[in-house]
């Protein structure tokens, strides 16, 4: 199973070229047998913080809950000022709580779980959010597999969005292919032989 937190900033029913290069990779992964949905981050109350839970009608929790229930944890933002989105932000942010989290045999919870990325914008920035992400992701237990980032960018200075094109370049489809094929794959070998005791 999968899950995809798109972290864009506008909120349902707004359209979003995060949530349409997350669904294409939905797509990819159901392809491989794996089932998944997304999560549009913003249109949660997702507090501020670093625990497991907030308090105060936070909805981190049973965010959270879906992604210790899947296999893997695909998270998609768009670019800004060559970033990755405050909403991103704040998912790495919560997911620092994992650290704390650990099974019966003293793992991370998050351990055997794989993450993957797709990055959206109309400037450069990809190749630095996809590190970003990789490292904070890796950071609190997740595995990144070769591949493991596909991504959009537009012309500098313009205002061509992913989801204004007529379709999706090849090179990212190729791409998308691919990274849902190694997700898979490394996927079923950590269900079948996840890390070692702690």
């Amino acid at each position: 199973m999968a899950i995809a937190l798109v972290c864009t900033l506008n909120p349902s029913p707004t359209p979003s070229s995060s949530d349409l290069l997350g669904s294409q990779i939905l797509t990819e992964l159901a392809r491989h047998g794996v089932t998944g949905h997304a999560v549009r981050v913003v249109d949660h109350d997702v507090r501020p913080g670093v625990e497991l839970d907030m308090g105060d009608g936070d909805e981190w929790p049973a965010i959270r809950q879906q992604i210790i229930d899947a296999d893997i944890l695909l998270v998609s933002t768009p670019t800004w000022m060559g970033q990755h989105s405050s909403v991103c932000q704040r998912v790495l942010e919560r997911l620092d709580a994992e650290l704390s989290e650990k099974d019966d045999a003293g793992r991370l919870q998050t351990y055997g779980k794989v993450a993957i990325a797709a990055v959206v914008g109309n400037e450069d920035g990809a190749h630095h959010i996809s590190a970003v992400l990789f490292q904070s992701l890796n950071d609190v237990g997740f595995t990144i597999p070769a591949g493991g980032v596909s991504y959009w960018n537009g012309e500098a200075m313009k205002g061509v969005d992913c989801q204004d094109l007529d379709e999706t370049p090849e090179t990212v489809t190729s791409t998308t292919r691919t990274l849902a094929a190694n997700a898979v794959h490394l996927a079923q070998l950590l269900r079948a032989a996840n890390y070692p005791p702690s």
